[in-house]
């Protein structure tokens, strides 16, 4: 998995990576272009909106009919492979949080599969370059996309 962070005090790893025996197929429909790297990455969306940096997605050229009914202003749930996380934690000591945790009770992209998902908002919108721009983003440059579904209030929003 290249280079694996240490586990801190209060972590526990699985004894194998849950990467490398496959139920399923997924397919990367693009990359996600993002200012960041290991080191300046923020650790959620919202500090990544406070940054003020937008990200752009780029899908391979054959999703770009995908993209047709999708508009600039628009909410969407962009759903993203954590390719540079660690996917045996089953304990996590988040430097925010008193003792350990659970992979499942936090929003690390350290779980055994790192799907992450920020709900992001339009910003431009190109069908014919099957591109994306987005409000902000809390991933690494060339993150893989796996999906992107619009934001809906009457579906997505709990209920109150």
């Amino acid at each position: 998995m290249g280079d694996r962070p240490e586990i801190r005090a209060g972590e526990v790893a699985l004894g194998h990576d849950p990467g490398d025996t496959p139920d399923a197929g997924i397919t990367f429909i693009g990359r996600i272009r993002s200012p960041w790297s290991r080191g300046d990455c923020p650790k959620n969306i919202g500090r990544a909106r406070e940054t003020g940096q937008g990200a752009r997605i780029e899908l391979a050229p054959e999703y770009a009919q995908a993209l047709t009914g999708l508009s600039v202003g628009q909410p969407i749930l962009l759903q993203y492979w954590m390719d540079r996380a660690r996917r045996d934690l089953v304990m996590q000591a988040p430097r925010h949080a008193e003792g350990p945790r659970g992979t499942f009770a936090l929003r690390s992209p350290n779980r055994p599969n790192p799907v992450s998902v920020s709900t992001v908002v339009i910003t431009a919108l190109d069908p014919e370059a099957a591109t994306i721009d987005i409000d902000a983003i809390d991933c690494f440059d060339h993150t893989p996309v796996v999906d992107i579904k619009p934001w809906l209030e009457t579906v997505d929003a709990p209920p109150a």
